[in-house]
């Protein structure tokens, strides 16, 4: 039975390929998170910020059990917005869940269990949130993370760089540059990385190339 108080507001759970990080193309669970903290003007879930229905752990467990898939990805919204993600991830972990959890980069990583994949989303200027990150995230790195910057211009691209290089994030955990789905070119951003030698991962998302149209998870 649940503790009383055990609940999380969920936007939506659905099984997926995994479209991000390093660990594209493998079959996932997602469970996604009501509420988001930030107004990114490029966001492609903004059904999230609002909408969902209040669940008990158990009813969460009920529902990616039926799942023959033991990787989970938490995601919204931004999960660590509510005070029982914890629980949730806790009880994945003992039940043997391979738990990667997406973030957006502007509350503390470490309040975050041990032992789960922490992709730590930096918002580049023209996201309109740069200002909201959360610079301490960055010592609290370790290499089973990774790090994503996401976006839609030259400047968005030098900025990061920048911000790569100054906290010497490469030394630290993988670093991903991605790009805002229709307002950068994937060869242009791939001719950008080559031109000047980094040691990143282009990253595309590869739900949008598999499914275009596609607008929600389910």
């Amino acid at each position: 039975m649940d503790k009383k108080g055990s609940y999380l507001n969920i936007n939506e759970i659905f099984e997926s390929i995994q479209g991000e990080s390093t660990y594209a193309g493998i079959p996932c669970v997602f469970v996604r998170l009501t509420k988001c903290n930030l107004r990114c003007l490029y966001c492609d879930t903004t059904y999230a910020y609002d909408e969902g229905t209040l669940m008990t752990l158990s009813e969460i467990m009920e529902r990616v059990n039926g799942y023959e898939c033991k990787n989970i990805c938490i995601t919204g919204g931004e999960p660590l917005l509510q005070e029982n993600i914890n629980k949730l991830i806790n009880l994945l972990k003992r039940n043997s869940f391979k738990v990667f959890i997406e973030t957006n980069g502007s509350l503390n990583i470490d309040t975050l269990p041990k032992g789960i994949v922490r992709i730590v989303d930096i918002k580049c200027p023209d996201s309109g949130m740069e200002h909201k990150m959360d610079w301490g995230n960055i010592k609290r790195l370790n290499r089973r993370d990774e790090v994503k910057f996401i976006m839609s211009s030259k400047s968005d691209y030098e900025w990061a760089k920048g911000i790569t290089t100054k906290y010497k994030i490469i030394d630290k955990t993988t670093v991903l540059f991605g790009l805002v789905h229709r307002k950068l070119r994937p060869e242009t951003l791939a001719g950008w990385i080559l031109k000047d030698g980094l040691d990143v991962r282009l990253h595309l998302q590869l739900h949008k190339i598999i499914w275009p149209d596609k607008v929600r998870g389910v």
